[in-house]
């Protein structure tokens, strides 16, 4: 038996069954044993790829659309740059090399990058990667100084612990993992003590009884405090996931190896995550700032001119290597990939206009 599933198992003989997000927290931000604290999950030899490993154009058309977005905003002379889960510091890479030519604009951030991350290996990447300027490593977004915020945040959401709740007859009952002799299994319950039961008036008061609805306080508290922020200081948010506009369903999952496998299997070494609920992040953003349209992640980039930047980058390749370079461009934008997969949405102040790509 592996050391967190002992761990868990202990918890449960403590203070009986774990929530879903109880056991998400566990699973992937154990100090010892989460997934996310220890090892590389990201690449080929990771369990998965993320859209910044498919292609540098990704993050470079992000970048430029938030340093649009800096500029809208009259060029504030200090900001604050972050990335929330940044992997390996690809996509910042990217966004600084692309953005180089931008007057000002890196004068701004003073070389200093913020960087959301909690795990000690990929922080070491990120700080090779990085070479040359100045990250900081923060727990939460909370950390951020009371400067412009100009965030991107690509694959973050979707591992923030969910609570997961089926519809009865009489009323919410939740998911919880419990234990038996052969391993751990899902059961359902009462809600527990302080559980967010869904919300009347977030689009679920018609599903029907055997319906599943999942609720993630951590995604809408991040959400509501960029927008916060954003609201006080200025600046821009890019959020991107794989997800939709309301969810009903339970879209927990673990994948390992590229490949979808039992999310009780193995407690710390598959990646746990679920779809995010766009509307219930533009709900809680929404309170403080203005919030654009979801888009889908192919037709954000279509609109930031991707096809244009690939055919300039392919301009002399090779054979395989322009086959490559096409793939990769495929995967981004169609819908069969990542391309309908895939949304985003971006937070600005009251008032100010959306960067390219977005809209109302």
């Amino acid at each position: 038996m592996q050391p967190l599933e002992r761990h868990i198992r202990n918890r449960i003989r403590q203070e009986g069954p774990l929530t879903v997000a109880s056991y998400m927290a566990e699973a992937l931000m154990h100090p010892q044993y989460g997934y996310y604290r220890s090892g590389n999950p990201i690449g080929a030899k990771g369990d998965f790829i993320t859209s910044p490993e498919v292609s540098q154009v990704f993050g470079e058309l992000l970048g430029l659309s938030l340093a649009v977005c800096w500029m809208d905003q009259g060029c504030p002379d200090k900001i604050c740059l972050i990335e929330a889960g940044p992997g390996r510091g690809t996509l910042l890479t990217d966004l600084v090399r692309a953005t180089r030519g931008v007057a000002g604009f890196h004068q701004a951030f003073e070389r200093r990058i913020h960087l959301i991350e909690a795990n000690p290996d990929l922080r070491r990447q990120q700080a090779k990667q990085l070479s040359g300027r100045e990250p900081v490593w923060i727990d939460n977004i909370r950390e951020a100084p009371e400067l412009p915020l100009f965030l991107v945040a690509n694959e973050f959401l979707d591992c923030l612990p969910v609570h997961v709740f089926k519809r009865t007859d009489g009323g919410w009952q939740e998911r919880f993992v419990t234990a038996h002799r052969s391993g751990l299994t899902f059961t359902h319950g009462k809600p527990a003590p302080g559980s967010p039961t869904p919300e009347p008036d977030t689009g679920i008061d018609d599903i029907p009884p055997g319906s599943t609805v999942e609720v993630s306080p951590s995604m809408q508290e991040f959400a509501e405090t960029v927008g916060y922020h954003i609201s006080r200081n200025g600046g821009g948010a890019i959020l991107v996931d794989y997800g939709d506009w309301g969810l009903v369903g339970s879209s927990l999952q673990a994948v390992r190896n590229h490949r979808k496998s039992d999310p009780l299997a193995d407690p710390g070494g598959t990646d746990l995550t679920a779809h995010v609920d766009f509307r219930a992040l533009a709900r809680s953003a929404g309170r403080h700032a203005q919030v654009s349209g979801m888009v889908p992640q192919g037709i954000l980039l279509e609109r930031l001119g991707i096809t244009a930047r690939a055919r300039i980058l392919a301009r002399g390749l090779a054979s395989d290597a322009f086959q490559s370079h096409m793939a990769a461009h495929r995967r981004l934008v169609h819908p069969d990939a990542m391309g309908a997969l895939f949304k985003a949405i971006c937070i600005v102040p009251k008032g100010a206009p959306f960067p390219p790509g977005f809209s109302e």
